[in-house]
């Protein structure tokens, strides 16, 4: 199971500069607007030292981290959802992701430009959140249009769907995210296929330098503060040198940021005792749903699955000793897959 964030943001904001830092590609950076026209997608390993600690007892031949990708989108100007500059791409882009990641800019940079000719932060992040409006608006007015014309216009489920489509177009229209209005669990079930903008989850990167203020965005806003040129430029160093110049990186935390806000749990396999390996789980899905993601067959093939939190088996030191201790827990279908299990499949 895989999940995507997607890096949006005005022009020359460091869209670029952090999926270079975080994917260690190479992509073109550039002073002027534009120079990201397809988008950029990198893989990622999430940061685990659980991992790190179960392949230390396991002795595997092979350690595998479990990954978010990051897709850098081209940068978005006031109009967007109209079409203006890359807007439409830009946005339908964003709809496949799970999350958000808005790169505000407030580095002073005076070589660089910016497509509004001043350095805003509060109004950049209006900018974007007005043409995420405005294009679930206009999504939501051709769904009810659609539905008017739709033969099945009477059908009852139709009729609750418009009911619906046309409460969070009210919202909508007052300024309210999707995610701000109150929807119940059957509701968001009734949009998913939608694939809203507004309803996604965000996170805001206040892009620094020495000179910036830090309060210049919303305290209440999920952000972090972090300064990209840096990043990159640690990112291009190795280990050694990052540990002789005493450097801190802080996109282990964003990583961490976003795997969280997405409400992801990971499990564990051995493999035997061949491969230590982490997997992404949306927290609360049962064992069968962990087992589709090791293969495909597994769910269909499942008869039980063996379970130990990590913390028991990294303490006891080996899934055999852990078996003769008796802290190995046998499961079925019904098991809800708990952070940090290590899990073997009987099929």
């Amino acid at each position: 199971m895989s999940f995507s964030v997607a890096i949006v943001g005005l022009p020359n904001v460091g869209k670029s500069t952090l999926f270079k830092a975080l994917t260690k590609k190479q992509v073109d950076i550039a002073s002027y607007p534009f120079t990201t026209i397809d988008p950029n997608v990198g893989t990622v390993a999430v940061p685990d030292e659980r991992l790190k600690k179960i392949a230390e007892v396991i002795k595997p031949k092979k350690v595998t981290p479990t990954i978010i990708d990051f897709v850098d989108i081209a940068g978005l100007i006031k109009g967007a959802h109209k079409g203006e500059g890359l807007g439409n791409q830009f946005l339908s882009c964003i709809k496949t992701c799970d999350l958000i990641l808005e790169i505000v800019r407030d580095f002073k940079g005076k070589g660089v430009e910016h497509v509004t000719g001043e350095i805003n932060p509060r109004q950049d992040i209006e900018i974007v959140e007005t043409e995420l409006l405005m294009k679930d608006l206009e999504m939501i007015g051709s769904l009810l249009q659609k539905m008017e014309r739709d033969s099945r216009a009477g059908d009852k489920k139709v009729i609750k769907k418009k009911e619906l489509l046309k409460t969070i177009r009210q919202g909508l229209s007052e300024g309210k995210f999707i995610s701000a209005i109150f929807l119940s669990k059957e509701d968001k079930k009734e949009i998913k296929e939608y694939q809203f903008l507004t309803l996604k989850p965000i996170i805001y990167v206040l892009n620094t330098d020495e000179e910036s203020e830090e309060n210049s965005i919303k305290a209440s806003l999920s952000k972090l503060t972090i300064d990209l040129k840096t990043e990159e430029e640690i990112s291009e160093l190795s280990e050694l040198e990052i540990e002789e110049l005493r450097l801190k990186s802080r996109l282990d935390q964003l990583i961490l940021t976003c795997y969280n806000i997405l409400d992801l749990i990971t499990f564990y396999t051995t493999a035997g005792g061949k491969e230590a390996r982490a997997w992404t789980l949306k927290k609360g899905k049962f064992v069968l749903e962990a087992a589709s993601c090791v293969h495909s067959d597994f769910q269909e093939k499942f008869i039980r699955a063996e379970v130990i939190p990590w913390q028991n088996l990294v303490k006891i030191g080996s899934w055999p000793k852990a078996r003769e201790k008796g802290e190995i827990k046998t499961v079925g279908k019904e098991y809800i897959v708990q952070d940090g299990d290590v899990v073997e499949f009987k099929i």
